[in-house]
């Protein structure tokens, strides 16, 4: 007998029908703004009607369901060595950290300031070690080279120093392709790397309705690779999007819909993610709250959403908008992570997020995977691992007076328990006094320094490294960088 999986779904399904049907009226009728010349007329070619002078597109509902048809239903993601690492499909649930933070907290100052290349290091060796991230990400942008340089750098210092598969995405045009080459250089081949992807590309239109050439150029350059695309449509609901919750979900539903019709023209059978990065617009502070439950429940309706046409999910959740990791934190971040995990999001980025995704804390991180493990654990459910469930037990008890060393117990508490690492406390009062009464913080730091130490074989050929140093090297003599950071 299986274990029920626990579910959260915010949507009846007539009201998810609705806001399919009135996404599809929009793309018909109001179209979406259109900057990149090649998707223009990948779209204009495919009878959409197009105006020229507005780079507007209208986009027929028939084509968008021949679109959804071509999309894959499932994607797997592979790390360095070719290992399967993430199964996109049904309502698995994989974590990652955020990604783009632009600043970190620094834990011995007590406050934010801009990452260097130091810290994209110490981020992604980290992650490599905390076991409830299924993937890493670029999630910090370092300040200490170019901006224009930062994609790919990022890109080239995860590779090097985390096996696991990568979420990233371009800051401008031409970076796809020395990112690309360094994929290819870990992966093998071109072929190979289109047989298992080992990264994923964000993808974000501009709200309303809006696709950059740089975004488009993205998606069609991932498509010809078979690099799987996630869309992060980001509605901000009350000034970029309506007010209303339901208003904010049909508009992500057509951006992110007229992305999955630009990525099939490009390449039929493209991989494509259904995500987004929405939120409420907060009247009060005039600030865009990843932490409320508002911008959760758009989460998981447009997930839902994204179930019922077919696709894997992705969202931005798991993240808090406190400054620094306390009890704030804690709490926005504990509650997104659960209702992910209850909505099955297959793709959760988020974790180790502060301040509206604009800032990463090492620290938080390592709680924030704690609360991605309990989250897993949740939704593994309540498994009968035996028949009869506890008779036999009971019956025992009363020969020893306890449990303890019970065949069953032995056999089945590994699997039944999840056992947090040391961030999380459940001493006894004498045993935290004795151990100096430290913080959650605290204990996080702690946990981020001892893990930072911990020697680990290396996971790439010195050829691989080799190829991956040239590529950026050139790359960043050719942006004007004559010495790379690390």
């Amino acid at each position: 007998m299986k274990a029920r999986r626990p579910k959260l779904e915010m949507l009846s399904p007539d009201l998810v029908e609705k806001i399919i049907s009135e996404a599809m009226e929009i793309l018909g009728g109001i179209g979406v703004f259109v900057e990149n010349g090649e998707a223009f007329s990948l779209l204009a070619d495919a009878g959409c009607k197009v105006d020229q002078a507005e780079r507007r597109v209208r986009i027929g509902e028939d084509l968008v369901r021949l679109s959804l048809g071509k999309a894959p239903k499932s994607i797997q993601v592979f790390d360095a060595a070719g290992d399967p690492a993430m199964d996109l499909a049904g309502d698995n649930v994989h974590f990652d950290p955020g990604s783009a933070a632009v600043n970190v907290y620094d834990y011995d100052a007590k406050t934010i300031r801009k990452p260097t290349s130091v810290d994209v290091v110490s981020f992604v060796k980290l992650t490599a070690r905390l076991k409830n991230y299924a993937a890493q990400s670029t999630g910090v942008v370092p300040s200490d080279i170019p901006e224009g340089f930062a994609d790919r750098y990022r890109l080239y210092l995860g590779l090097l120093h985390c096996p696991k598969p990568v979420v990233t995405g371009t800051f401008e045009v031409d970076a796809f392709q020395p990112m690309k080459d360094m994929l290819v250089a870990v992966r093998g081949s071109e072929d190979a790397l289109r047989e298992k992807p080992l990264a994923i590309f964000d993808a974000c239109p501009s709200p309303p309705l809006k696709w950059s050439h740089l975004t488009c150029q993205s998606v069609l350059d991932c498509a010809r690779a078979g690099i799987p695309s996630e869309f992060v449509s980001m509605p901000l609901s009350g000034a970029t999007a309506p007010v209303t919750l339901s208003g904010s979900i049909v508009q992500h539903t057509a951006e992110t819909l007229s992305g999955v019709v630009i990525a099939q023209l490009a390449e039929p059978g493209s991989p494509v993610i259904y995500g987004g990065s929405p939120s409420i617009f907060d009247m009060k502070k005039g600030t865009t709250p990843m932490g409320a439950i508002e911008t959760m429940m758009i989460d998981a309706s447009y997930t839902q959403i994204g179930k019922t046409l077919g696709l894997p999910t992705h969202a931005y959740m798991a993240l808090s908008d406190s400054k620094m990791p306390d009890a704030q934190g804690g709490l926005e971040s504990g509650m997104g992570a659960l209702m992910a995990a209850l909505c099955g999001v297959n793709v959760v980025s988020g974790p180790g997020m502060l301040a509206f995704e604009n800032c990463q804390s090492l620290e938080k991180l390592v709680i924030d995977n704690e609360i991605c493990g309990m989250a897993l654990r949740l939704v593994r459910g309540v498994e009968p691992r035996e028949f009869p469930m506890a008779t036999e037990q009971l019956h025992d008890f009363f020969k020893e007076n306890h449990l303890l060393s019970h065949p069953s117990t032995l056999r089945w508490f590994r699997e039944e328990f999840y056992f947090p690492g040391k961030s999380i406390d459940r001493s006894t009062d004498q045993e935290w006094l004795k151990r100096g009464s430290l913080s959650a913080l605290e204990r996080a730091n702690d946990e981020v320094q001892r893990l930072l130490e911990k020697d680990v074989e290396p996971h790439l050929e010195e050829a691989v490294v080799k190829t991956l140093r040239k590529i950026i090297t050139d790359e960043g003599e050719r942006k004007g960088v004559e010495k790379l950071p690390c």
